[in-house]
């Protein structure tokens, strides 16, 4: 095997780049591989597979926030067709991210006793970033600001996020503007509180379900929200998955009951009347009569 020539490659290549814009400038690869610091001493081999794992998640954390912003913005204005490449973009970060977790799992319980003393109390439930993608979808607590009061520039933007209607509220919002029957109650509720399942929001959705053709935007936009939902809970199952075989029932580092904690938050659903209206929506050959637990027409 040869070394590479400039001389036999593509004779467009430009092999000066001297003062030139390049690859490692253009990614800043000189700060983004400099990050990964391990801290365990000696130093553990598999330290790295889980720092590199934990920035890459917040990375594509990063770009979600970013695609999901610019979708709210552009329900406010009233594109939604906008909003469904977008939408479309953030599943598929998300298959990444849920994909992704086969990688940490290589990680054996052993090798990660070996470094996990050198976490402290640091832990996944402190990423800010996660704690606003929880928010803009839609999934609000307030006590979540406790835990990033001592950076006030998280503090800040969560809080922010905290007061900002979700996408499913402006969607709810624009759903009215465009004659749909969402309740007063709903449009002006605190946008800081949890978000409380309306049956008459799920009739809002049949009406529109069952008429796909002539509320098109609003039955693909209602789709991929329900995508975005459903794939934010295959992640949450592979990380209760992961985190179960790598360290069992123990506390999680940050002070949870870790795989107990988990779980909680795999049931939830950030868009609940989108996946109510799935009972409720009639066959051909039957009537509401035939769907228990569907809000009175």
């Amino acid at each position: 095997m040869t070394s590479l020539d400039p001389k036999t490659l593509d004779p467009g290549l430009i092999p000066d780049l001297t003062d030139r814009m390049t690859y490692t400038g253009y990614l800043q690869l000189d700060r983004l591989l400099s990050a990964q610091n391990p801290l365990s001493s000696p130093q553990h081999h598999d330290e790295m597979l889980f720092i590199i794992q934990h920035q890459t998640t917040e990375l594509w954390f990063k770009l979600v926030l970013h695609e999901l912003r610019a979708a709210i913005e552009h329900i406010r204005a009233d594109r939604l067709s906008p909003c469904f490449k977008i939408l479309a973009r953030v599943k598929h970060i998300q298959a990444q991210l849920v994909s992704q977790w086969a990688v940490l799992a290589t990680l054996t319980p052993t090798e990660y006793m070996q470094f996990r003393y050198v976490l402290g109390p640091a832990s996944g439930f402190q990423s800010p970033q996660y704690r606003l993608v929880e928010f803009v979808l839609g999934n609000k607590d307030e006590r979540m600001l406790a835990v990033h009061k001592h950076r006030p520039e998280d503090s800040a933007a969560l809080g922010a996020a905290l007061q900002s209607p979700s996408i499913y509220d402006e969607f709810l919002r624009y759903l009215a503007r465009h004659g749909h029957e969402v309740p007063a109650e709903v449009l002006q509720r605190d946008v800081a509180q949890p978000y409380v399942p309306n049956d008459a929001i799920v009739e809002v959705f049949r009406r529109i379900y069952s008429d796909p053709d002539g509320q098109w935007d609003a039955y693909e936009m209602a789709e991929k929200l329900v995508d975005v939902d459903e794939q934010f809970a295959l992640w949450r199952f592979r990380h209760v998955k992961v985190v179960q075989r790598v360290i069992g029932h123990k506390r999680g580092t940050g002070g949870t009951s870790g795989v107990s904690y988990l779980k909680l938050a795999v049931e939830h659903s950030f868009f609940p009347e989108l996946w109510q209206v799935r009972t409720c929506l009639e066959e051909k050959q039957a009537g509401p009569e035939s769907m228990p637990g569907c809000p009175a027409r």
